[in-house]
């Protein structure tokens, strides 16, 4: 079992989180249940695949949850640039986040290639 708190995918990706709830605030309030809901789910879901894959006993089983933080990685990074799109967001905002989203998937590629040998 390892501790998921000192994995700095982990810290990027929560403090990532975090910056998504607090953008969110300010989308329409048409899009509560959509695109807001939708956003923290996969951006929360990051960290919490991490989390939940260091508790499990294999590396086998935390490359699987690493795999689907990457998964909801890719559909975050999708959903940001439907925000982008649909001018929820500035593009300087867009930037500054794709930049982290790209960041924190190559991470999560390094770390399961890494339990794969």
């Amino acid at each position: 079992m390892k501790d998921f708190k000192t994995l700095k995918v982990w810290e990027k990706s929560h403090s990532f989180t975090l910056k998504i709830y607090k953008l969110s605030l300010i989308f329409p309030k048409d899009e509560l249940y959509g695109l807001t809901s939708q956003i923290r789910r996969s951006s929360s879901s990051i960290p919490t695949n991490i989390a939940e894959g260091c508790g499990r006993g294999s590396d086998a089983d935390f490359s699987r949850f690493l795999q689907m933080a990457f998964g909801s990685a890719s559909e975050t990074e999708y959903l940001l640039i439907l925000i982008k799109d649909l001018n929820y967001i500035s593009e300087s905002e867009y930037d500054d986040l794709f930049q982290i989203i790209t960041e924190i998937k190559k991470m999560l590629a390094t770390l399961i290639s890494k339990l794969k040998k």
